[in-house]
C-alpha cells in the first residue's frame, strides 16, 4: 500500500469530505462556493455524492474547497447553539480555484 502522508485527502471519502463541509460552512455557503444544483435545490448528502461521484469537474472543486476549509477554518456552531454577536459566516475570501488540467 503506498504511504501519501503529504496528501490531504488520502484515506478521506466523498461522503466524509461532503459532511465536514456542511457541517462547517452549510448548504447555503457551499451552494455559493461551489454552484452546481445539488447544493442549492434541496440538498442533500446522497443526491450530492451521486453527482459529484459522476462529475470529476465539481468533485475537484469540492476537494479543494475542502483543502482550503480544514486548512484555514473553524467548525461552526449546530443551529440549536446561539450565535454571539461577534460571530460571523466563514470568510472564504483568499479561496481561489485551483486550475483543472485537460
Amino acid at each position: 500500500m503506498d504511504n501519501q502522508p503529504k496528501n490531504p485527502l488520502h484515506g478521506v471519502t466523498l461522503e466524509q469530505i461532503l459532511v465536514e463541509l456542511e457541517q462547517r460552512l452549510g448548504w447555503r455557503t457551499l451552494g455559493e462556493q461551489v454552484k452546481i444544483k445539488c447544493f442549492t435545490d434541496q440538498p442533500s448528502i446522497k443526491s450530492s455524492l451521486k453527482f459529484l461521484r459522476k462529475t470529476p469537474w465539481a468533485r475537484d472543486k469540492v476537494e479543494a474547497l475542502y483543502i482550503h476549509t480544514i486548512n484555514n477554518k473553524p467548525i461552526r456552531r449546530p443551529k440549536s447553539v446561539p450565535r454571539e454577536k461577534s460571530s460571523q459566516a466563514p470568510d472564504t475570501t483568499g479561496f481561489v480555484w485551483p486550475s483543472i488540467k485537460k
